[in-house]
C-alpha cells in the first residue's frame, strides 16, 4: 500500500553559501538512507531558508518482505564424525538460529552449510524518525551551533518538524522538537504557527502564508522580476549565477527591486563596485550601453505592497559602503604601487616573504623569456617585481579577490607601460577550469613565473598537495602551466625548467614534482588514457609538443582500423624489447638478404629523410609502414642463425620502433 509522504524539517534561517556548497549531496544522502531501508521510491526535495522539505508522492507504508540467505563453510569443514563442527555453531549464531536449524545445499561444488530466512518488512513509520536523524547527522555544512541546554549540535537550531504520512503525523523527534502538523509561513505574515490536516493543505497554506516553497519558482521569479526591469528601464542587469543561486537561497518571496546609488561613485573602478554590492549587499550590476551605471537590483524578502522604504533603506546602506571604497581608492592613488612593504609580508614559513618570491619569480620569467626568446627582459622584470604590489593596498585588503586588477589600475594612473598593466590584471589567469587565459606572450610569462614559483617553492617547503587537500591551489597552477603554454604553443619543457631553476629552491624532489606534474595531463586531455601515457613514455616534457602529439595520435587509436595496427605494431615492440635502443642500432644494406628486409629498410629511410610539417603527416607516414612489416614478419626470419643478420634485423625493427617513439611508445597504447 502506498501513501503520499510530507517531511518538514524547519530550521532558524539557514546561511546560503554553506547550505549550496552541500546542496548537491542532500538528495542522494536521502535516497542513500531510503534504498538502506528497503524504501528507495522517487521524491523532490525543497528548500527555503527556514525548510528543508522531501515530498513522496507515494511511499510504501511497510517494507516488502524479503528473504535473507547466507552461505558457510563446506560440510566437509561442518559435520565431521556425526557432529556439527565449531565452524557450524558460529554459522548458526550469526544467523540467529540453532544448529540443528541448519541445512546444506549443492551449488555446484559440493555441499555447504545453508540457511534461508524470511524477514517481514517493518511498517514505514516505525524507521522514519531513525531516518530522518540519520539523514541530518549525514550533512556536513562545516561549522555547527549547539543551542539552549543541548550538547548535540547542527548548523543552526531546529525549531519545528513534520512527518506527515497521508493524514497520520508520525511519531518522530529531532533534537528535542517533536513531529506534528505545524508548521510557519512568513515572518512578514505571522511569527504564529498554522496547522495542516494532510499534505496537500501543507502546500496550499503555505503558499497562502507567503513562502514559494518551490526553489525552481524563485528562481524564474526573480528571472522574470529582473527581466520586467531591464524592459522597463532599458538596461541590462548581470546575472551573476552564484548571486541568483544565493538570493534563491535567502528569500521565502522574492521581489526584484531597482535601486540607486550616487553617480560620483562611477569614479571607481566598475570591478571594485560589483564587488563592494555583491560581497557586502547581495546586489546585482547594472549596465547601459556595456557601461556600468549608478543602479543595482536587489532582491528583497519582504512581503508588502509598498517597497519603497526597502529601496531607499538598501541606498542609504549602500552609500557608506562606496564610500569607504572611494576613501580607500583615493589613498592608494597617493600612496603610489610600491612593493617595499612585501619585503615585511610573509609568503609562507620557510619561504621567505612575498619581496623574496617576487625575486624568483623575476629569475624564472628572465629564464623563460630566454628559452622563448622574448627581448623585452627588463621590461618583464620590472612587471614581475610590481605584480604582487598592489597587495599593500587598502582596496585589495578589504576585497583580496580584487589582487592583481587593483594593480591593472594603479599602473594605468601611474602611466606604467602598458604591456606591465596588463600582465598585471593578468597574473593570475586562469582562475579556473573555464577561465580566460592571458592575453599575449609577455602576460604569459609573468603568469607563468607566478604558478611555477608556486609549484618548486611550495613543493621544497613540503606543502605536497594530499588526496582532496590542496590549500595552495597547486594542482590549479600545475593546470594553469599547461593551459597557457598549449594556448600559446610556448616550447617550454616542464622537466628542463625545474631541474635548471632548482638551484632557487632547497630541497626540491624533482622525482615527486614531475609525477605530480604529468598527472595534472591526464586531468586535461580527454583522450584514451593510454594515448597519453604513450605520448610521456617517449620521453618528451615539452608541454606544446604533448598537445601536438596526442592531438595526432588520438584519432587514429579512436579509428575502426587501429586494432589492426596495433596488432603489427606491438609485434614491433615485443621484437625489440631485449634490444638496447641506446646504442648505436647500425644497419648494413649488403647484410639484407630478402626482398621484404629491403623494401621495409627503403621505405622508412624514406620516411627518415623526409621533413614533415605536423605529427599527423609524420604518424600517417609511419602507419604506412604495416604492409612493410607485415610482409617482413610473414618472409623474414628475425632469429637468423648468422648473428650479424640478426642483429641487422632486430636494429632494422628497433629503428622503426624508435621511429615511432620519437612521437609516442606504441607498446603502451591499449584499446
Amino acid at each position: 500500500m502506498l501513501k503520499p509522504l510530507l517531511i518538514e524539517i524547519g530550521t532558524e534561517e539557514l546561511p546560503a553559501i554553506p547550505f549550496l556548497q552541500e546542496l548537491g549531496n542532500i538528495e542522494k544522502k536521502w535516497s542513500n538512507i531510503l534504498e538502506k531501508n528497503r524504501l528507495l521510491c522517487n521524491f523532490e526535495f525543497f528548500y527555503t531558508p527556514r525548510r528543508m522539505v522531501f515530498w513522496h508522492r507515494e511511499f510504501a507504508v511497510k517494507q516488502e518482505d524479503s528473504v535473507e540467505e547466507n552461505i558457510g563453510a563446506p560440510k566437509s569443514i561442518a559435520f565431521k564424525d556425526g557432529s556439527f563442527t565449531q565452524a557450524a555453531i558460529g554459522f548458526a549464531k550469526k544467523c540467529g538460529v540453532e544448529v540443528d536449524e541448519l541445512e546444506f545445499k549443492d551449488f555446484g561444488k559440493g555441499e555447504v552449510l545453508y540457511h534461508k530466512k524470511q524477514i517481514s518488512g517493518v511498517a514505514s513509520k516505525e524507521l522514519l524518525n531513525s531516518m530522518v536523524n540519520e539523514f541530518i547527522s549525514s550533512l556536513n555544512f562545516g561549522k555547527s551551533m549547539r543551542w539552549a541546554s543541548r550538547s548535540d549540535s547542527f548548523i543552526r537550531p531546529i525549531r519545528f518538524l513534520s512527518i506527515m504520512q497521508g493524514d497520520e503525523i508520525i511519531d518522530g523527534e529531532l533534537f528535542g522538537v517533536k513531529s506534528s502538523n505545524l508548521s510557519f509561513g512568513h515572518r512578514m505574515d505571522s511569527y504564529e504557527p498554522f496547522s495542516f490536516s494532510d499534505c496537500g493543505d501543507y502546500f496550499c497554506k503555505l503558499d497562502k502564508y507567503g513562502v514559494v516553497l518551490y526553489q525552481d519558482e524563485r528562481r524564474e521569479r526573480v528571472l522574470k522580476q529582473i527581466r520586467d526591469i531591464e524592459n522597463k528601464h532599458n538596461v541590462k542587469v548581470e546575472l551573476d549565477m552564484a548571486l541568483l543561486d544565493e538570493v534563491v537561497a535567502i528569500t521565502e518571496y522574492p521581489t526584484a527591486l531597482f535601486g540607486k546609488f550616487d553617480e560620483e561613485f562611477l569614479e571607481l573602478p566598475s570591478e571594485v563596485i560589483v564587488t563592494s554590492m555583491k560581497e557586502n549587499q547581495r546586489y546585482f550590476a547594472v549596465y547601459k550601453d556595456d557601461k556600468l551605471i549608478n543602479n543595482f537590483v536587489v532582491v528583497s524578502n519582504a512581503l508588502t505592497d509598498d517597497f519603497g522604504y526597502i529601496i531607499s533603506g538598501n541606498e542609504k546602506v549602500l552609500r557608506p559602503r562606496l564610500a569607504d571604497a572611494m576613501f580607500f581608492y583615493k589613498n592608494d592613488i597617493k600612496n603610489g604601487l610600491k612593493n617595499d612593504g612585501l619585503k615585511n609580508l610573509l609568503f609562507v614559513e620557510g619561504l621567505g616573504t612575498v619581496y623574496d618570491k617576487c625575486e624568483r619569480e623575476a629569475k624564472i620569467a628572465s629564464y623563460l623569456a630566454q628559452k622563448l626568446d622574448l627581448k623585452e627582459v627588463e621590461l618583464l622584470n620590472e612587471a614581475v617585481m610590481l605584480s604582487k604590489a598592489d597587495l599593500m593596498s587598502e582596496m585589495v585588503y578589504e576585497f583580496t579577490e580584487l589582487q592583481g586588477l587593483m594593480g591593472y589600475y594603479y599602473s594605468k594612473i601611474e602611466n606604467y607601460d602598458e604591456k606591465i598593466s596588463i600582465a598585471l590584471k593578468e597574473q593570475y589567469l586562469p582562475s579556473g577550469e573555464n577561465s580566460e587565459l592571458p592575453s599575449n606572450i609577455f602576460s604569459s610569462i609573468v603568469a607563468l613565473s607566478n604558478k611555477l614559483d608556486n609549484l618548486m617553492a611550495l613543493f621544497s617547503a613540503g606543502k605536497i598537495p594530499t588526496g582532496s587537500k590542496d590549500p595552495f591551489a597547486l594542482r590549479r597552477a600545475a593546470f594553469g602551466v599547461v593551459k597557457i603554454a598549449i594556448e600559446h604553443k610556448l616550447n617550454i619543457d616542464y622537466k628542463e625548467i625545474f631541474a635548471e631553476l632548482q638551484n632557487l629552491y632547497k630541497n626540491l624532489d624533482l622525482k615527486v614534482l614531475n609525477e605530480f606534474f604529468e598527472e595534472r595531463f591526464y586531468k586535461i586531455f580527454d583522450v584514451n588514457p593510454t594515448v597519453l601515457k604513450a605520448v610521456l613514455a617517449s620521453g618528451e616534457s615539452n608541454i606544446y609538443k604533448i598537445s601536438q602529439k596526442v592531438e595526432a595520435l588520438n584519432p587514429i587509436v579512436e579509428s575502426d582500423s587501429f586494432k589492426e595496427y596495433s596488432a603489427t605494431f606491438k609485434r614491433v615492440a615485443n621484437i625489440v624489447k631485449d634490444v638496447d635502443l641506446n646504442a648505436s642500432l647500425e644497419l648494413k644494406e649488403n647484410l639484407f638478404e630478402q626482398d621484404e628486409e629491403k623494401n621495409l629498410y627503403n621505405g622508412f629511410v624514406e620516411i627518415l629523410n623526409k621533413k614533415f610539417q605536423t605529427y599527423e603527416e609524420e604518424l600517417e607516414a609511419l602507419f604506412s609502414l604495416k604492409t612493410k612489416l607485415d610482409e617482413f614478419f610473414e618472409k623474414v626470419f628475425v632469429n637468423h642463425e648468422d648473428e650479424k643478420i640478426k642483429t641487422n634485423r632486430k636494429n632494422l625493427i628497433a629503428k622503426v620502433y624508435l621511429g615511432f617513439k620519437n612521437i609516442a611508445d606504441i607498446k603502451e597504447i591499449t584499446i
